[in-house]
């Protein structure tokens, strides 16, 4: 077992920036001052409700995870971010209709005192979106300075002690990992030169790692999931984690997808189709967003079920996903799935999901705790990929010569272990042999 890792106690304040204050930001910062205010409840969030055990079994310990490792308190936290569009949090919110007006008018106030920086944002990547509140450049390693100007201000103007980025923006059009993004030094001479395969999401993800700021992805961009990011992660001892918030669908896949395996049941198709209206669901709507997309979503199943070791199950899988904007929805997505699965004497048998879930509602949890485990892992000297953060993420960030693991109760193991091991807790195997007392 390696050494546990020395942590830095947390101090200050730590600001938790979001490019892209749509939805999913507003619907995260306006949960968090809820939360801090006693209104509500932050369900959804393992750092704030999550426990976990330590020790033998024997021992019925199981304390809050944010009692076992020094999490930084939502009362120490202050939120920022970047738009297109110039309306501050409350305004922003009230527009996703995703929270009850009451309870934004509430807290009105302080949702009404953060308004967004000018944003990076190119349409050639996001067709559908247009906005006023945008920066210019002459090239894309200016826009990336100003970008690092805007977290230095941040941190002066909030008296932050340190700050932490997650992506909150839309999906991009599909991009290729090309040569530009093989090397630190091909990435900075293709953000001088306006290289068309720099997304602006990498533009605030190199922004983010070349000053020491922890970086997570919430969307499916290539974002940080390139060599020349891993490297540049190293070289400033930053850690990183996409890519795209594990939400609905996806989600439901990863839970129900182990338990058919683990039963070796036979699964012949899986046919997942959503109707979704909020700003995504329109961005999505464009067959070169979607595209990124669904790269994401098609291979949770593949890499879960490994049909190359099980042939006579899952060898001719047809899996097919589909996104349909659907404006009257708004955000209440619904995610149809239908499953044609086969048991004993291959005999034919149907799974049927019809899950009405809110989609910012379930990934603002997620921001939480990306954002306060990736301050942890900072403060613990735990630089580069954090592949402990999978849980969270539909398309997990891996080192270029390992798969991802899909399977939600994997990798929650994996994220438990990692939390064991930075507080100097035993790791727990579930061996329980009879001479082993677990």
């Amino acid at each position: 077992m390696a050494d546990k890792p020395t942590v830095q106690p947390h101090k200050g304040k730590l600001g938790i920036l979001l490019p892209g204050m749509g939805a999913v930001a507003t619907t995260f910062i306006a949960g968090c001052v809820a939360v801090r205010r006693g209104l509500s409840n932050p369900i959804g969030s393992l750092t704030q409700m999550g426990t976990i055990r330590v020790g033998k079994r024997t021992d019925k310990k199981k304390p809050l995870i944010k009692e076992l490792v020094d999490i930084a308190p939502l009362e120490d936290v202050v939120f920022g971010g970047w738009d297109l569009f110039e309306d501050n949090v409350y305004e922003a919110a009230i527009h996703a209709n995703v929270l009850d007006k009451n309870l934004l008018d509430s807290i009105k106030e302080e949702l009404q005192a953060i308004k967004p920086m000018k944003a990076v944002f190119d349409r050639k990547y996001v067709k559908k979106l247009d906005g006023p509140n945008v920066k210019e450049a002459d090239n894309k390693m200016q826009l990336a300075e100003m970008v690092m100007q805007d977290i230095e201000n941040f941190k002066k103007e909030n008296g932050c002690d340190r700050v932490v980025m997650v992506w909150c923006g839309s999906t991009e059009i599909y991009i290729e990992e090309s040569e530009v993004h093989q090397t630190v030094a091909n990435l900075e001479e293709g953000l001088r030169n306006n290289h068309h395969d720099i997304a602006p999401s990498m533009i605030y993800a190199y922004a983010a790692v070349k000053t020491g700021v922890a970086y997570a992805n919430g969307a499916p961009n290539l974002s940080c999931d390139v060599p020349a990011m891993v490297e540049l992660a190293k070289q400033t001892q930053t850690p990183i984690a996409g890519k795209d918030f594990k939400t609905g669908q996806t989600l439901i896949k990863t839970i129900i997808a182990p338990g058919m395996k683990a039963r070796m049941l036979g699964i012949e198709g899986w046919f997942s189709t959503n109707i979704l209206g909020n700003r995504d669901g329109e961005v999505l709507d464009d067959p070169d967003n979607f595209k990124t997309k669904e790269v994401s979503k098609l291979s949770v199943l593949e890499q879960i079920l490994e049909p190359e070791l099980h042939p006579e199950l899952y060898g001719d899988l047809y899996h097919k996903v589909r996104i349909n904007y659907y404006p009257p929805r708004g955000d209440n997505k619904e995610g149809w799935d239908n499953i044609d699965i086969k048991g004993w004497l291959d005999y034919p048998m149907q799974i049927k999901v019809d899950f009405l879930c809110r989609d910012s509602i379930l990934a603002a949890p997620l921001v939480l705790d990306l954002a306060l485990f990736l301050d942890l892992a900072k403060r613990s000297g735990m630089g580069g990929i954090q592949e402990w953060l999978s849980f969270y993420l539909k398309s997990p960030q891996t080192k270029k010569d390992l798969y991802p693991q899909h399977d939600l109760f994997k990798q929650l193991e994996k994220l438990e272990n990692t939390l064991r091991h930075i507080s100097g807790e035993d790791l727990i195997t579930h061996l329980g042999l009879d001479y082993y007392e677990e």
